[in-house]
């Protein structure tokens, strides 16, 4: 017998919420207070960091899947102009528009 495909979508859909409800109310069930160790509570310091660059770095150092052999590429110099603003001064909309006013250029009248 086979399913039709709605039913694997709702299956899917309500498998996942039902992972996701037991995963956020899992502390909340338990009886006692847990303790999570030192070196776990550092890690989870640094794992929305580490997210982004696991998404971002993909995107500025490869092409279509293979490393990016030329440094005529507008993403390299956007991106360090991005880290070098924000080490100046941190935030969000500063090194977003610093990179794209060092990629705008680069792309569109250089072709780059």
């Amino acid at each position: 017998m086979t399913m039709p495909s709605w039913a694997y979508a709702a299956a899917t859909i309500l498998g996942m919420a039902a992972v996701t409800a037991i995963a956020r109310n899992f502390f909340l069930v338990a009886g006692r207070e847990t303790r999570i160790p030192e070196p776990l509570q550092r890690a989870l310091q640094v794992a929305p960091l580490a997210a982004i660059v696991a998404v971002t770095a993909p995107e500025i150092f490869m092409a279509h899947g293979t490393l990016i052999d030329t440094w005529r590429d507008a993403r390299l110099p956007a991106a360090g102009a991005a880290t070098v603003f924000y080490a100046w001064r941190p935030g969000v909309l500063g090194p977003l528009l610093a990179g794209l006013a060092i990629y705008l250029p680069l792309r569109l009248v250089l072709g780059w």
